[in-house]
């Protein structure tokens, strides 16, 4: 009888009781994790001279990222407790294709990236179909830029993270930022839980600086308590055209008294592209001429996006109003 080679994976697959347990990612399964108190027991302390097993897991992320290779599905698990600082724009690069860092762990025990030194730290992605999920991000520094950067890196998923500011003079300015003459077509950003209180920001929590295909922005909730009137609260892609965009069942809580010019939803000027934009909620603090999306924005197909922003115990309203065939 054939024996499996756990812990280093299934390269031929497991079968139990005769029954084929398929394996969704082929490719080699990594382990960081740089705790000493929480976490699976661990033979050896994290060091990027282990061999990347839950019981001699690697110390940082972008050394388990540079023994990964490009297309085979490679995970990263990253372990309960795991903290890292990002201290510039090459403390981590996701510069390996296909490649999935995920966090274990729930609330104060998630792996923790947190952002110091310099405003121009920066997770740069720069390979295809990388994935983040279910990771802690915190700005401790004055106006950083954004945590993450996505350079040429289509089809980029992060998905159930967190990101949050420290104070009202360290936090990010985006969570998200692409870059402008590269492809990042296909970005999803999804149910993320994004919390600023910096009184430095100045721009939405995703920036899109380049024409894009795909742009899924889901489940995310955001709250911001500090007022940035006619600054979006979840997207702005200026005067880019975007097609089939996709921005369904945010939550958007924000103290902005002013949307006239930058909508509380998503900001752009651009009049041409295609997508769909629908049951959102927002909650903020424009009672004249609140603006979810911006008036320009004729592409896109509004559906049941409810705002409220005179902070009494009502309902939100439909914002853009209900329209007909006429």
């Amino acid at each position: 009888m054939p024996y499996s080679n756990y812990p280093n994976g299934f390269a031929n697959g497991v079968t139990v009781r005769g029954i084929p347990l398929a394996q969704a990612h082929p490719g080699q399964v990594f382990y960081v994790g740089n705790s000493t108190t929480i976490g699976a027991p661990q033979l050896v302390g994290g060091s990027d001279g282990n061999k990347g097993t839950i019981q001699a897991p690697f110390a940082t992320i972008d050394y388990a990222i540079g023994k990964c290779t490009a297309g085979r599905g490679d995970i990263i698990y990253v372990l309960p407790g795991h903290a890292e600082s990002i201290t510039s724009a090459t403390t981590i690069a996701a510069d390996v294709d296909g490649v999935a860092i995920v966090g274990l762990g729930t609330g104060t025990d998630r792996p923790t990236l947190t952002y110091t030194t310099a405003n121009t730290a920066t997770i740069n992605v720069t390979a295809d179909n990388v994935s983040f999920k279910n990771i802690l991000f915190v700005g401790n520094f004055l106006s950083i830029a954004s945590a993450i950067t996505l350079g040429a890196a289509a089809w980029c998923t992060v998905e159930d993270c967190e990101a949050k500011d420290t104070s009202a003079i360290l936090g990010f300015l985006s969570f998200i930022t692409t870059t402008v003459t590269v492809n990042a077509d296909h970005l999803h950003v999804l149910n993320n839980r994004i919390h600023q209180i910096s009184t430095t920001n100045t721009v939405a929590p995703i920036v899109i600086l380049g024409t894009m295909t795909g742009l899924t922005v889901n489940d995310n909730r955001v709250v911001s308590s500090v007022a940035h009137n006619n600054v979006s609260r979840l997207v702005s892609h200026a005067a880019l055209v975007m097609t089939d965009l996709e921005v369904m069942r945010n939550k958007v809580f924000s103290v902005n008294t002013d949307t006239a010019t930058g909508a509380a939803l998503l900001t752009t000027s651009a009049i041409t592209g295609s997508g769909i934009i629908a049951d959102n909620v927002v909650r903020a603090l424009d009672v004249a001429a609140a603006i979810m999306v911006t008036a320009t924005a004729v592409q896109y197909g509004l559906f049941n996006n409810l705002y409220i922003g005179d902070g009494t115990s009502v309902s939100g309203f439909v914002l853009p109003a209900i329209g007909s065939d006429a």
